[in-house]
């Protein structure tokens, strides 16, 4: 049973233009039944009403649903409802959202992260419409006293073609109410659909453009005052001595606070704490191993020949395969450090009281952030609201909660509510970030070109497993060995955007490609031979699926007009990540010595497309992330600091460098398999192949700026 507070009260029914009576169904996200329905009032929402989320329909015909997951930029907000309004035969122009509340009683897997909202809650949606719309139907056929079965339904009105009668939802509300839920309503066939597939508008667009959006850097709250944090400069230091005099007689500052291994400078106003900061005087001291950039190189260099790994995946007489090779291909790769750098850095709201802790802010896991809050403050949870924004994007970054746990010790200490900022500095400084990691490929090749043996180890640091054993190639090599190492770092390390895939797939693809040259086949058709042994004969498990894997590189080979072009150079990859899979053809032209990507086909299978503007925001969004950072992203360190800590030192991708993307989806039919990450992946790989296509050089490590090939171009930076 769940209470709503007013203002969550008062935001739904002005969302909803409540003037009435209406109908409230509810469906629960843990199963796809849908909950006894209820006159929609002011006075009966404000009661316990045992359900776990709501579709509304009111008499004025709006339709309301909450979106339980973070929001930011992945387009759930909109894709939600769409899947809604398709079930129910909807006017779109009636349907709005409104971001739910953490609510883990009500909701299943409210977070943000690993590509899967749509996957998890598209049947729980589609029902939720469809039981709603088999209720209103019932209640206008018993109006008409006409069977249900000659009624249908179209644009909020149901409709009775033999009598010419229609009646709008919003008449029909009070009516349904009163019925019983059916327990088991037919969905559409995809072929009937009207929105889902389409290409639709997010939802929020004109709150973001009119800066009504309220992101977390937006939240305020009367009587609050706002935070930074000094944080250690150098990872594997603590705080020594600390002289925070002249930073307390600074205007507009009301406390400085040591807490843990943080100086906190509170004040009025974000311009003031920013200022005092600078005054405190900081000494820090050795806590742990410091490491610079040269040590990981020496580091990666020896853990690759240990002997001291972890065995992941073993088919096969490896030994026995490379002995008996007429030809053995190794190669090193090797990803550096990056941040995640969001535009909108790190902050959160906390007010501590004697009664409950208040939460607000942008979090990928409002859920882990609430229990995280819980245990540092010895405050049950059910006594902790939190309340997610919009999310200035997130990008793995906001699935640690350790910006929040700050805020809400901070708040407890001063008894006030607290606003913590991060600057970017402070982002890229003391965030998290993807960990360096260095691959070691082999492949044993017979005298046919086939390949009998392959071998790959992967070294990462602060990753317990940077390597997918499971996936492409296994299950196609008779003879196969993979195995990994970790080291353990002071330096933070955390999901980044496909986490693992992300690099591996840029090595393993570039690996594939540097093995199918040297057997003398066509990278395309050696990815495709493979696939069709792991087929006929397939060795030990594996977790991709074939067919769906062949036709994307099939499909990305025939848009791209793969090996049919003289006037560019073209490079493939295919990955398979978070359910789904992606294959990417790279074109390449030079400029005199400099290659320039000009173009990537994509083509991605990841089931049913729900929003197709969307969707292509989403693939053509991965490719430029992962071109960027392939392409420049690093992040290095020395004794322990970052070298880079803010835009005039870490290399972003710009405008005038994305080139033309072409996106293709596969027409298949089944349930979503998400794609907030899978189109990442592929890209490194892609550009790497066509640039080694046009120029003969291997680019073997990211980012590829700093590769003797650019040179001329990081003159120019």
């Amino acid at each position: 049973m769940t209470t709503f507070n007013k203002s969550s009260r008062r935001e739904f029914l002005k969302f909803t233009s409540l003037t009435g009576g209406g109908l409230l169904l509810g469906f629960n996200w843990f199963t796809t039944d849908a909950q006894t329905p209820s006159i929609l009032t002011e006075a009966n929402f404000a009661t316990e009403l045992g359900v776990n989320s709501y579709l509304s329909i009111t008499p004025d015909g709006a339709i309301t649903i909450y979106s339980p997951n973070p929001e930011l930029g992945q387009n759930v907000m909109t894709s939600f409802p769409m899947i809604v309004a398709e079930e129910l035969d909807a006017d779109w122009n009636k349907v709005k959202v409104i971001q739910a509340k953490l609510d883990t009683i009500k909701f299943d897997r409210q977070l943000t992260g690993g590509s899967g909202a749509i996957p998890h809650s598209y049947k729980r949606l589609r029902v939720a419409g469809a039981t709603a719309r088999q209720m209103l139907i019932t209640a206008a056929a018993n109006r008409w006293n006409v069977p249900a079965a000659e009624c249908t339904t179209s644009e909020s009105f149901v409709i009775h073609a033999k009598s010419g009668k229609k009646l709008p939802y919003g008449d029909l509300v009070e009516d349904a109410s009163k019925l019983t839920v059916p327990a088991d309503v037919p969905l559409k066939n995809r072929k009937d659909f009207k929105i889902i597939g389409k290409s639709v508008r997010n939802l929020e667009n004109k709150k973001i453009i009119t800066g009504k959006g309220i992101f977390g850097l937006d939240y305020y709250r009367s009587g609050m005052v706002f935070a930074m944090i000094q944080r250690p400069p150098a990872f594997g230091t603590k705080i020594k001595s600390v002289d925070t005099s002249a930073a307390k007689l600074m205007p507009g500052i009301t406390d400085v606070v040591t807490f843990k291994n943080n100086v906190a400078v509170v004040g009025n106003s974000t311009w003031e704490i920013m200022k005092a900061r600078k005054a405190i005087k900081i000494e820090y001291e050795k806590d742990s191993i410091i490491e610079s950039t040269a040590d990981h190189d020496q580091l990666f260099a020896s853990l690759l020949n240990s002997d001291k790994s972890i065995v992941r995946r073993k088919d096969g007489d490896v030994d026995a395969a490379f002995k008996i090779a007429d030809r053995i291909i190794k190669s090193e790769f090797q990803c550096p450090f990056i941040p995640h750098n969001p535009m909108e850095p790190m902050n959160f709201f906390a007010h501590v009281r004697p009664d409950g802790v208040e939460l607000a802010g942008p979090t990928q896991t409002p859920a882990s952030a609430r229990e995280a809050v819980s245990k540092l403050l010895s405050v049950p949870e059910d006594k902790i609201s939190v309340e997610i924004t919009r999310l200035g994007g997130g990008f793995g970054r906001r699935l640690k909660y350790d910006y929040a746990l700050e805020a809400a010790e901070l708040s407890s200490i001063l008894k006030k509510p607290v606003k913590l900022i991060w600057s970017r500095e402070d982002d890229m400084m003391g965030g998290s970030y993807r960990p360096a990691v260095r691959y070691r490929f082999e492949a044993a090749l017979d005298k046919q070109g086939n390949m009998i043996g392959y071998k790959l180890r992967g070294v990462g640091i602060n990753l317990s497993n940077p390597v997918r054993e499971d996936n492409f190639p296994s299950g196609a090599v008779d003879s196969l060995l993979i195995d990994s190492i970790e080291h353990s770092s002071p330096i933070t390390t955390g999901a980044w955007r496909a986490p693992v895939t992300n690099f591996l797939a840029y090595a393993e693809q570039s690996f594939i490609d540097e093995v199918a040259i040297a057997a003398g086949k066509d990278p395309v058709q050696f990815r495709l031979d493979l696939l069709e042994k792991a087929k006929s004969k397939p060795v030990g498990a594996i977790k991709y699926d074939i067919a769906r894997m062949e036709t994307v590189i099939k499909q990305a080979a025939e848009k791209s007009g793969w090996g049919k072009k003289n006037d560019v150079s073209q490079g493939f990859s295919v990955y398979f990540s978070h359910a789904s899979y992606v294959a990417q053809v790279c074109e390449v032209v030079m400029n005199g010595q400099t290659p320039v990507i000009k173009k990537i086909y994509a083509v991605s299978d990841c089931g049913e497309v729900i929003n197709k503007s969307g969707a292509l925001q989403q693939v053509m969004g991965a490719i430029v992330d992962g071109l960027g950072h392939a392409m420049y992203g690093k992040l290095s360190f020395k004794d322990g600091v970052p070298e880079q800590n803010n835009f005039d030192t870490y290399r972003l991708i710009r405008m005038k460098e994305i080139p033309e993307i072409e996106a293709y989806f596969v027409d298949n039919g089944i349930d979503p398999t998400g794609l907030g990450e899978p189109a990442l992946p592929p890209t490194g790989g892609a550009v790497a192949n066509a640039i080694f296509k046009a120029t003969g050089q291997r680019l073997r490590k990211q980012p590829f700026m700093e590769e003797p090939l650019f040179k001329t171009m990081k003159k120019s930076f």
